[in-house]
């Protein structure tokens, strides 16, 4: 049951204790009892490691690694590796928490799990780079494996990223490549992964825009964020026929009241080119993207981009998170008051983890599945989950985001009772 004594929200929480102020939530109204609430809260497994990488000029540095093993009550851990200099043991703790939420709302046989290295990857060349994810992967490998652990892409991670890995794990193991996902096509990596996180967030757009009564062409969309969630967002979004008005980075913002040129935008990035080298649009400042007066607005960056601070100025009617946890608890309660629906990270940005599924299913079985139905397969599983967090919600008089919390933290819950370990 809910305790009355609990902290209110506060944006100074960290990583670790805004999600698990949302986990609570969910807790409460599956009125999960306290021993099993704690049994779930806490990580399975905290692994530090030190990895030392030797630059090209011959000096060495020595960075910090994490792999976090949050639950697998439902099946192996799950989660993808990041190189940020944020990256510490209470953001990976936090993210792999997520996972366990994340893969258990949309019912793939996955727990949670992630990994970071506290590092600048922007400061390090192709060959640092390589060199620190071997020396990662070795210090990792005793806990990661096909049915144990299955690492991913993430920030500043890539399938080049996983090529590394995957290859590393062979040179102990033979080789194994569903051990990770994410790799490139030719190494057993799925059609349709790259574009799968932004694709899953353009479909619960789809749903939440049906419940408006609206049609794409009469909804403005600002994406905050343009790598590889918010580009491919952004482009499918402007194939679906949505208005994509803004588009900003850590840098600035472009935007165009009648619609971005969202292919021109794509293929100047492709150029090595800017956001603000765009000459088709008005530039304004990076945090602008937030507040424009947009029906939908996606963050896809970073956490933390929407607090207490800046809530009263969203104008949007709906946010749908792209990134992990870019609503601070604060912000939800603010934004929730005003009506302004917010379709949480665990639902919104769960393509990715859907299309991993499908590249692990892929790899066991030695087969191939065409684009079309990797497509299908993640419209349907996306769909399904946003009908059911939908229904949770007005059953409950809940947001979007307590709602999603209470199917996940229930279905977590009952796998861990009938395997006995609850």
């Amino acid at each position: 049951m809910a305790d009355p004594d609990r902290p209110e929200p506060r944006d100074d929480m960290t990583p670790f204790e805004a999600v698990s102020y949302s986990y609570d939530r969910g807790a409460d109204l599956i009125e999960l009892p306290d021993d099993t609430r704690e049994r779930l809260r806490t990580p399975d497994r905290e692994l530090r490691v030190e990895v030392p990488v030797r630059h090209d000029d011959g000096s060495v540095d020595t960075y910090i690694g994490y792999r976090v093993q949050h639950n697998d009550a439902r099946g192996p851990f799950k989660g993808g590796i990041r190189f940020h200099p944020d990256a510490d043991i209470d953001e990976v703790r936090a993210l792999a928490s997520l996972m366990t939420w994340k893969t258990a709302l949309i019912d793939v046989p996955f727990g949670g799990a992630k990994g970071g290295i506290q590092v600048d990857a922007r400061a390090l060349t192709p060959h640092e780079t390589e060199r620190m994810t071997r020396t990662y992967t070795r210090a990792i490998s005793a806990v990661i494996g096909v049915n144990r652990d299955i690492p991913a892409p993430d920030m500043n991670t890539n399938a080049q990223t996983m090529a590394w890995i995957a290859d590393e794990y062979a040179a102990a193991h033979g080789w194994t490549p569903g051990v990770v996902t994410g790799k490139p096509i030719a190494l057993g990596g799925s059609l349709g992964r790259e574009a799968a996180t932004g694709r899953g967030c353009i479909v619960v757009l789809d749903e939440a825009v049906a419940e408006l009564g609206q049609q794409p062409p009469d909804v403005s969309v600002a994406v905050q964020g343009f790598g590889n969630v918010g580009s491919w967002a952004a482009r499918i979004a402007h194939e679906r026929g949505y208005r994509v008005v803004a588009v900003g980075d850590e840098h600035g913002t472009v935007h165009r009241d009648t619609g971005l040129d969202v292919p021109a935008l794509l293929s100047e990035r492709g150029d090595g080119r800017s956001l603000q080298d765009h000459t088709g649009a008005d530039q304004l400042e990076a945090g602008d993207v937030l507040t424009l007066p947009v029906t939908a607005l996606l963050p896809a960056a970073i956490g933390g981009v929407i607090d207490g601070r800046n809530a009263a100025g969203i104008q949007a009617r709906l946010v749908i998170e792209g990134a992990n946890h870019p609503v601070t608890p604060v912000a939800d309660v603010a934004l929730a008051e005003r009506d302004i629906t917010v379709v949480p990270d665990i639902l919104a940005n769960a393509g990715g983890v859907l299309v991993s599924y499908f590249e692990w299913v892929q790899n066991l079985q030695q087969v191939r599945w065409e684009e079309a139905d990797i497509e299908q397969r993640l419209t349907t599983s996306m769909q399904t989950a946003f009908r059911a967090v939908r229904a949770e919600a007005e059953r409950h008089d809940v947001t979007l985001r307590d709602a999603a919390f209470a199917l996940a933290v229930a279905k977590v819950a009952h796998a861990s009772e009938l395997r006995g370990v609850a």
